[in-house]
């Protein structure tokens, strides 16, 4: 939840996800998010950290979003993660 470019020593660290704040729960708030994410995480993909990401959304209408984001690293080993996103 890092704001994109928001860090001195690295501008390309953070993401887009805390725009969605303000966002009301629809459809493609949760595939903005799922973008937003993408666009994040892409640097380990380019630096070979991981081998594979896969996010999903999950909206269950209750004024959160969740992202699950599954990992393959460079090693093999999966890591999932959850991001819970608040929305309107």
């Amino acid at each position: 939840m890092t704001p994109l470019g928001t860090w001195w020593k690295d501008p390309t660290l953070g993401s887009r996800l805390h725009e969605l704040r303000r966002e009301k729960d629809r459809p493609r708030v949760g595939i903005l998010a799922k973008q937003y994410a993408e666009q994040a995480l892409k640097s380990l993909l380019e630096d070979r950290r991981a081998k594979t990401i896969t996010i999903t959304a999950q909206q269950p209408h209750n004024g959160w979003l969740e992202l699950q984001i599954d990992i393959i690293d460079a090693t093999g080993n999966p890591q999932v993660f959850r991001q819970p996103v608040r929305v309107i």
